[in-house]
């Protein structure tokens, strides 16, 4: 909402300065957004004299010009052909700032000649492209008086934000009310006196539909002259960004900006026999003054009379009915619209204009009548003419009921103690009108207020007014002991986990819990995932996985140029409809290579052991119990057959699954490989133990000497090694600190269907350095354990 300070003077009689307005409007919640002042900006340029203009004597099309200026005669280098002897001009003194062209004026020689100043275009000052020459001023205007001033550019505009339950704010009149409220002045805004008419209205107005217009009311003006505007009421149109139209057009403009009541004018020459409010069958085509054509839908609300459509009721009138220049009865329109299907129209028929952002946030209905009296005398002001009697179909809709109000509760919702006698001038102030009732009041809000609802209302209208400023800060009550914590075991474990997932360089990404129905399926979703809405027939199924909509996500990302895809992933998957089969699963995805080609190393695919080392960082982080995990083969059937496995706690519980991503998937989604993925079942991982227990170092730190053994143990080929190590490490856990796996050897010299594992054993002594007899029995302990656990031989 945009207004000059000489617009708003015009409605608040005050001394306060700009400065005190724009911090008084931002404090009382009508937000300044920009405060432009040109006078400010324009302030070294003043009105000068040339009182001489000669000829350059080393330059065809300069001139040097004698300048009287209030301080004094300069020398100005000019090159406009307009620079004339006895003209006034805009002159700027060296040092000033030019606006149109970025530039700081210095004193310089111009081919030989010194100048020390400028006299300025209009591109210089920023009133238009005009550069072909100087501008040339009143010749009564005083030398030394600010050009801002004398060009009548003075006048600040300021922009404000108007919040969507504020329309009242969306006219100066209501904002004058406010800042007199909050004790800036006192409104001046001149009451409306009624028009009294000469003749019966010829043209007969009707609403149809109430409750799409509830009052619909015009009148006819005969003998208007439609010129132009005066120049005061051009130039405040222009202040705010409006074009000037012509006089009739631009009353409507104004009064819409200063009452916040938006009218429409007709030619009644062109308007067929009744005007009337109805609603709009599909089908009606309309060419509206934006020059567009539009074909309703049905149940817009249309205002036409017996030949047709004449413009959307609230939004935009039509092109054929509108005023020109050779227009001599004029039929003015004042109505009400519903805000709701005012805005349904708007939107769907992509309207925007000033008359539908303030009847779809809803307009004063009881200015209804008086704003098309103020219309009917600005017209016969400006354009003359004779006026007729009035016409109204429909009725005002009922006054606002009245709201029981304890004065009591300012203090107790807002913070605030104020007197009641201070809390009844503030609503009254506003507009509200106030009755004592039983030790409380009955507060009844203006009609120009749809927002004020109830009590919590009065108090925060009282409040913004008072000054949020005032409201004195006071601390929370502080609780005696530990606050307890806000996040469950679970939620710090996600919260772990995504870290994790991050540090080993995946990106997080945030994906739909539903997925196409087709892929869902072939992810074993049944068919009680089935979205009875979906928002997307390409989102129609509960996911039951979260690798599929990572798989899309990361296909994007390759059309678009990026090669190598790492994401990850924690949220829910759903494997029914019953709330216990919702689970937290955490998800990564690598596509491409797990690192990029360079000379310290070759580029390599990623593969099933990248997606291992995902899943056991993530149940890492998780709390699992990693070293007690099995890698059991039975990972789904979107994995690879060969190159995927499940990590298991116990024969039965599956933790995580990992592997490559099967290709035939991969080919469907029309996706290039390879691609491999881990998803981790957050819920399955064990809460730790809260039992009390001496706190145990977590590294055995000794300056003892530890001793590595290596070992090669003859297996059958299908004993899984991690068996193998988990039994090595249980053979004595005192001393054992370390196993690892450093070769598997197949062929020749260990036997058809045979194996040979090599394993390193680092042993750490506790009390004192091991013996020659003590190695050999951890020794012997070892390869008894490793029979037993996988019928493992020592290779001899």
């Amino acid at each position: 909402m945009k207004f000059t300070l000489s617009w708003l003077r015009d409605h608040l009689e005050t001394d306060a300065g700009l400065d005190t307005i724009v911090a008084t409007l931002t404090r009382i919640g009508l937000e300044v957004e920009a405060v432009v002042d040109v006078a400010r900006l324009l302030a070294p340029f003043t009105v000068a004299e040339v009182i001489e203009a000669l000829p350059h004597p080393d330059a065809d099309r300069l001139k040097l010009c004698r300048v009287r200026t209030a301080d004094g005669e300069v020398q100005v280098v000019c090159g406009a052909p307009n620079a004339r002897t006895g003209m006034k001009a805009v002159f700027a003194p060296v040092g000033a700032h030019i606006p149109g062209t970025g530039i700081t004026l210095k004193a310089a020689r111009i081919r030989g000649v010194e100048s020390r100043g400028m006299l300025c275009s209009e591109r210089e000052m920023m009133l238009s492209d005009d550069h072909e020459g100087i501008i040339e001023l009143d010749p009564e205007a005083p030398i030394g008086a600010p050009f801002a001033e004398v060009a009548g550019l003075d006048d600040p505009v300021i922009d404000i934000a108007v919040t969507p339950n504020r329309p009242d704010a969306l006219g100066v009149a209501g904002i004058a009310r406010d800042l007199a409220a909050a004790g800036l002045g006192s409104v001046t805004t001149p009451p409306v006196t009624p028009v009294a008419g000469a003749f019966d209205c010829p043209i007969a107005v009707a609403t149809e539909d109430e409750s799409a217009c509830p009052l619909f009311a015009g009148r006819l003006v005969r003998g208007v002259r439609n010129g132009p505007s005066p120049a005061w009421l051009r130039r405040r149109l222009e202040a705010i960004g409006l074009r000037p139209i012509s006089a009739l057009v631009d009353i409507t403009n104004y009064l819409t900006h200063d009452r916040a009541r938006p009218l429409h004018v007709y030619d009644a020459a062109k308007l067929k026999g009744t005007v009337r409010a109805r609603l709009a069958a599909p089908g009606e085509r309309l060419r509206a003054l934006d020059g567009r054509d539009y074909e309703t839908r049905g149940g817009e609300c249309l205002i036409a009379d017996d030949a047709g459509p004449l413009g959307f009721g609230g939004v935009i009138g039509g092109e054929a009915s509108g005023t020109s220049a050779a227009t001599v009865d004029v039929f003015i329109e004042s109505a009400l619209f519903d805000p709701v299907r005012t805005a349904e129209t708007g939107r769907r028929h992509g309207i925007d204009s000033d008359a539908r952002y303030r009847f779809e946030r809803g307009v004063d209905p009881a200015f209804v009548i008086p704003g098309l009296e103020l219309a009917t005398q600005m017209v016969l002001d400006l354009c003359g003419g004779t006026a007729s009697r009035l016409v109204v179909a429909g009725k005002e809709p009922a006054p606002p009921s009245a709201i029981t109000f304890d004065p009591t509760r300012v203090k107790t919702l807002g913070g605030v103690d104020l007197s009641t006698a201070r809390v009844r001038a503030i609503l009254e102030s506003l507009g509200f009108v106030w009755a004592e009732a039983d030790g409380s009041a009955e507060v009844t809000p203006p009609s120009w207020r749809p927002d004020i609802a109830g009590a919590a209302d009065l108090v925060e209208e009282v409040l913004r007014i008072h000054g949020y400023d005032s409201i004195p800060a006071v601390d929370l009550p502080r609780h005696q002991g530990v606050a307890r914590a806000t996040l469950t075991e679970g939620q710090r474990r996600a919260r772990a986990v995504k870290r994790r997932l991050a540090v080993e360089g995946l990106d997080e990404a945030v994906t739909y819990s539903f997925m196409d129905a087709r892929l869902a399926r072939r992810f074993g979703a049944p068919e009680t995932l089935a979205i009875a809405n979906p928002i997307s027939s390409e989102l129609g199924m509960m996911r039951p996985s979260i690798v599929p909509n990572l798989l899309l996500a990361g296909g994007r990302n390759r059309d678009r140029g990026a090669e190598n895809v790492a994401l990850f992933e924690v949220g829910p998957v759903y494997h029914g409809s019953a709330p216990e089969d919702q689970l937290e699963v955490a998800t990564a995805l690598r596509m491409g290579a797990r690192q990029r080609r360079g000379w310290r190393a070759p580029e390599r695919a990623v593969d099933a052991h990248d997606a291992k080392a995902d899943a056991l960082a993530a149940l890492a982080a998780a709390g699992a119990p990693v070293d007690k995990l099995q890698v059991v083969a039975g990972a789904p059937d979107w994995y690879h057959p060969g190159r995927s496995a499940t990590f298991r706690l116990g024969p039965k519980t599956v933790l995580a699954q990992f592997g490559e991503l099967h290709p035939r998937l991969l080919a469907d989604l029309d996706l290039r490989g390879p691609a491999v993925a881990t998803e981790v079942f957050l819920d399955r991982v064990p809460l730790p133990r809260r039992r009390a227990s001496r706190a145990r170092p977590a590294l055995r730190l000794t300056n003892l000497p530890a001793v590595s053994r290596d070992f090669a143990f003859l297996v059958d080929r299908d004993v899984q090694v991690g068996e193998l190590l988990r039994a090595i490490a249980a053979a004595d856990r005192a001393h054992i600190t370390e196993v690892e796996l450093f070769d598997v050897y197949e062929g020749e010299g260990v036997g058809k269907g045979r194996k040979s594992v090599a394993i390193t054993v680092r042993l750490s002594p506790v009390e004192r350095t091991f013996t020659d007899s003590e190695i050999e029995a951890i020794a012997a302990r070892i390869v008894a354990a490793a029979a037993r656990a996988c019928g493992a031989e020592l290779r001899r």
